[in-house]
This record gives C-alpha cells, structure tokens and sequence, in this order.
C-alpha cells in the first residue's frame, strides 16, 4: 500500500509550525524584519491607495511578493502588511481577512518556489492567487471596470476582475518584483542573511 502523500493543507501547516518554532521563539531579528516588510507593504499601498485598491489596480507593494523566496520572514510580514493596508481600502472584512489570506497564501507558495532554484517563478503564485482569489469576492463588493472591448462582448464581471487584476499584478510583480529580486540576488549580503 502506498503511502499517502502529504496535502498542501499538511505543508502548509507544517510550514508554520517551523516558522513558528525555528524563527519566531529564537529571533528577535526574524521579528524585525517580518515587521520591516510589513510596514513597507502598508505604507507603499496606503500612500498610493488610488492605484491601490479597487476594479483596476496596480499595487505597487506586491513587487514585494518575491521577496519570500530569498527569507521566510517575509511571509508572515506580507501578511500583517496585506492585513493592515486593506484595512484602509475599505472594503471590509472580506477585503481585510480573505485578501490577507490570499496574500499568506501566495507568499507561502513563493517561498515554495525556492525548491525550484528559478526566480522567474516567484510573482507567479501572487499573480494567480491574486488574480483569481481577489476577484472571486470583488465581483460581490464593487463595480466591474467598463472597459468597452469586454462589455461588448458581455464578459462576466468575475473575468472581468480576472483581467485586470490579473494585468494589475503582472505590472507589479512581474514588472518590478521580478527585477527587484534578481537585483537582490545579486548582493552578497543578501545571501548571508537568507
């Protein structure tokens, strides 16, 4: 009989039960630099929150996102970063808990893709999960853009918000994540420190 293999629910779990008891409970560095990106996140997606929040958007903090593939405490600052800046986006508690979530989510599976050795793949899960996620309850809580192309051929407001989510996120994690990490990649000190 062959052995079950483990879910992403068991990584998942697992994942922060070492991140909790490897990092956390040791470092009071692990602590600085989570709340670092975390405060870098919400201040970047306040301080632009026109471009920030709504049917199109560019968030501009998601370049970001990459960074969980070079530390890990940069999955947890994502979060409370993602958590404290839809705070002010004012969508709600949908916005605020299942965008944190999406964003804990992506930055787990970024980290993930350290497994792969390739960069390139980092701002993918964000991209997706994003893309996808967000628009699933955005759909319910604004207005689909009216982009005249799409309404023409009667787009449903979900893929509408795919799209341009979708665009929002390649901008930004693409656009810059990716260049910011290959930059990063670069430095020496960078290395020692991950």
């Amino acid at each position: 009989m062959p052995l079950p293999l483990p879910s992403l629910n068991d990584n998942f779990l697992a994942f922060f039960k070492k991140l909790c008891y490897d990092n956390i409970m040791k470092s009071s560095k692990f602590i600085t630099n989570t709340a670092l990106i975390a405060g870098l996140y919400s201040a970047i997606t306040i301080f632009l929150a026109p471009i920030s929040f709504g049917p199109l958007q560019v968030r501009i903090a998601e370049a970001l996102t990459v960074l969980p593939f070079l530390f890990v405490e940069a999955v947890p600052g994502l979060w409370i970063g993602c958590l404290i800046a839809n705070i002010y986006g004012g969508l709600g508690p949908i916005d605020i808990f299942g965008g944190s979530f999406l964003t804990l989510l992506a930055a787990f599976l970024t980290h993930q893709t350290r497994k792969f050795n390739k960069p390139s793949l980092a701002p993918l899960p964000p991209v997706l999960i994003n893309a996808f996620g967000v628009s699933a309850y955005l759909q319910f809580l604004v207005e689909p853009p009216a982009i005249p192309i799409f309404q023409e051929f009667k787009v449903p407001a979900y893929f509408l918000f795919v799209i341009t989510i979708g665009i929002g996120e390649l901008i930004s994690c693409y656009g810059l994540g990716l260049p910011l990490l290959k930059f990063l990649l670069k430095r020496k000190a960078i290395r020692k420190i991950s």
